[in-house]
């Protein structure tokens, strides 16, 4: 497989993109998209299994995530592309790289949509149970592919209001438990240790129940990567991705690692309601706070809502990228107005069908396509450090000037980013649940990486080929 150097390759391959994104949309995406549901809700299930060893779970994924998002903002303020590490890949390890790393995340993001879609839907329903969930899912749908079909500063607006929103939620939250934990709520008592080291201690399910809080917390973090694909649409976009990548990371922290030290705090981790209520529903309710299940719900929804409008938009502009490198239908490339309004129907209506698939066959096609796409991001981010270890010594010899953000004690760090991956494929490979989703998974990288190769060999044939 021939590599492609970092002068050959077009750096700008998406220039005709729209610049319509502003720093503050940029510092926003980057904070917002990685609060969604997963964290809202999800963690429920990973505190049941892990307990309060949750809080160490959340630190060690969290500390995976930031070495990744240091690697991926290195690359990006060298090179900002609205394929980001698609067009890293595709430079550092061959067209094959990105063709598989670009179509593998294309797909996680249009299933992601729908998945979004059905859970925004449930809640609504719940409100308005006289509408029917489909209804709600087309209506979400239309909202936000005409949202993605306008100019990119209105997903930008949408997205700086939904991830204020979700901020403001969380930051509320850490600073109502702060004051619980230390006894200064009205009527509530300080709970000290007891429900961190009683209950079975810390790591009360030992190191089974930590792994399980590991792989949901890993899967959790997901969404970062938006900023990066929405920076080669900023005014800056340089100076833009460098300051969203390192404002982002160490607030990852306080609003996961912070959370979870919250609830464990405050809340026994065997009390029932932190899975079926979620854990932060539970959590308020547990001080007394009136409102506190709806006030969530609605944070909730705008978390679905803003995963929605933020994925239909990553997905378009991957499919793009993609197109704009010769590895998909020309099709999907064209631009109107600076906008790439076909790839957005298509990654809209792709994500609808899987809405459809949930009803029509949801135990077998729905159940498949919800595998498939279990450790894609992993996939995604072991294309990132690979990436960034080929590219890094390269930009330091051609164009040292491009490394505006650095990825800390190089190449170090990057080998503990990988083999923190490698660990998280073999702890899937244990868990029945997981291993499933490990071998779909694996079967369309597999699929993906020969399509690719078979591409490369094919347009490297036609190059060499003698004129007629």
């Amino acid at each position: 497989m021939s590599q492609t150097s970092v002068k050959d390759a077009p750096p700008q391959a998406d220039a005709p993109l729209g610049h319509g994104l502003k720093q503050r949309h940029l510092s926003m995406i980057a904070l917002g998209g990685v609060i969604g549901a997963g964290l809202f809700v999800g963690s429920g299930k990973a505190i049941a299994a892990a307990g309060p060893s949750i809080i160490l779970a959340y630190s060690l994924s969290g500390a995976l995530v930031m070495l990744v998002m240091r690697m991926l903002g290195e690359m990006a303020a060298a090179n900002p592309a609205s394929g980001s590490f698609s067009v890293h890949a595709e430079r550092a390890l061959g067209p094959w790289a990105g063709f598989t790393a670009g179509w593998s995340f294309w797909f996680l993001l249009c299933v992601a949509v729908g998945l979004e879609g059905i859970g925004a839907a449930q809640i609504v329903h719940g409100w308005v149970p006289g509408v029917p969930e489909w209804a709600w899912v087309a209506l979400f749908m239309l909202m936000f592919c005409a949202t993605n079909l306008a100019a990119v500063k209105n997903f930008g607006e949408f997205e700086f209001w939904f991830a204020a929103l979700k901020i403001t939620a969380i930051v509320l939250f850490l600073a109502i438990g702060v004051l619980a934990i230390l006894g200064w709520l009205p009527d509530t008592d300080a709970p000290g240790s007891a429900n961190l080291t009683g209950h079975g201690g810390f790591m009360p399910n030992g190191v089974d129940g930590l792994i399980v809080g590991l792989l949901a917390s890993v899967f959790a973090y997901g969404g970062l990567e938006t900023v990066t694909i929405a920076a080669a649409e900023s005014e800056h976009p340089v100076q833009g991705v460098a300051k969203a990548v390192r404002t982002a990371m160490w607030r990852i922290a306080i609003f996961y690692i912070g959370s979870m030290a919250v609830v464990v705090t405050l809340l026994p981790w065997t009390s029932e309601e932190v899975a079926t209520k979620g854990p932060y529903v539970a959590t308020l309710d547990h001080l007394g706070i009136d409102g506190a299940g709806q006030i969530m719900n609605v944070v909730i929804l705008v978390a679905l809502l803003s995963a929605m409008n933020a994925n239909i938009y990553g997905a378009s502009r991957m499919a793009n990228s993609l197109v704009q490198r010769g590895q998909g239908p020309k099709a999907l490339g064209r631009l109107f107005s600076g906008v790439p309004r076909i790839a957005v129907l298509t990654s809209s209506a792709f994500g609808f069908l899987c809405v459809l698939l949930s009803y029509w066959r949801p135990d077998d096609i729905f159940q498949w396509l919800l595998n498939t796409i279990g450790a894609i991001i992993l996939v995604v981010w072991f294309f990132i450090a690979a990436a960034q270890l080929r590219l890094r010594k390269k930009l330091e010899r051609e164009a040292p000037e491009t490394l505006v953000v650095k990825m800390w004690l190089f190449p170090w760090l990057t080998y503990v980013a990988l083999a923190g991956m490698a660990t998280v494929f073999v702890l899937m490979a244990r868990e029945e649940e997981t291993r499933t989703q490990l071998y779909y998974t694996g079967g369309l990288t597999l699929l993906l990486m020969v399509v690719g190769y078979v591409r490369q060999r094919m347009a490297e044939g036609r190059e060499t080929a003698p004129s007629a």
